[in-house]
């Protein structure tokens, strides 16, 4: 079943709580739950029929109309709604937020992070996979993409801790994970030793994007960015 159906369900799920079938049984008829919903009484029924068979509600025909009662497991999907709503209202930073940035040619300092041992160990442990060497620069030019990369500072962050080696001292490198053009997973980097200010994304992956998205110097890019529970 497709997100699509899944969210049709979930709200005829929520209409039939509200008709009182949420710890009872309710006498509803689809002609009447068509009316409710602004749907024809063809789609209203086949809805109750779905939902029947996703185990999310019990119906009884009577001659006197269906008797529906939601079952645990439609329980659980409402209490699921429930709580994804109480989370969404009560944070004080979204779930995640979409920037979308201008692909350019950096400065090499995504390779030279990415390539030190420290870092990609623990970028490997940490985000769950073992980046390329190198980043996918992004420039932000919309008022909205900075002052919301500028907010994404204060959101909850995997951090990965600097080390020392003979030469130099390497900064915490700050990570939220990412899904890069609807097709990537990834994460964006802030580094806090960076020659780039917040209008610049630094995005790591495992695999090339420029070559696995077909990227060049000028497209522009999508980027979900998510942020971590502390």
């Amino acid at each position: 079943m497709s997100e699509k159906h899944d969210w049709q369900h979930l709200y005829m799920l929520l209409k039939l709580a509200e008709m009182g079938a949420y710890k009872r049984t309710a006498k509803i008829s689809t002609e009447y739950l068509a009316g409710k919903l602004g749907i024809s009484q063809q789609t209203a029924s086949r809805y109750v029929i779905e939902l029947e068979r996703k185990g999310w509600i019990e119906r009884n025909i009577t001659p006197e109309g269906s008797l529906i009662k939601i079952e645990d497991a439609g329980t659980k999907e409402l209490q699921k709604l429930y709580s994804n709503l109480k989370m969404l209202i009560e944070k004080s930073y979204p779930p995640s937020v979409t920037l979308e940035g201008t692909v350019f040619t950096g400065l090499g300092e995504g390779a030279y992070y990415t390539s030190k041992e420290p870092y990609r160990k623990q970028f490997t442990e940490k985000l769950g996979f073992e980046p390329y060497p190198g980043t996918l620069n992004l420039k932000l030019s919309g008022d909205y993409d900075i002052k919301t990369r500028m907010e994404i500072e204060a959101y909850p962050a995997i951090e990965v801790p600097g080390f020392k080696n003979e030469d130099r001292t390497f900064g915490v490198v700050k990570c939220y994970p990412a899904i890069i053009d609807n097709k990537v997973k990834g994460a964006l980097i802030t580094a806090l030793r960076s020659h780039y200010d917040v209008s610049v994304l630094e995005i790591i992956a495992p695999v090339c994007l420029r070559k696995h998205l077909n990227l060049k110097d000028g497209n522009k890019v999508k980027v979900e960015i998510y942020s971590t529970v502390t």
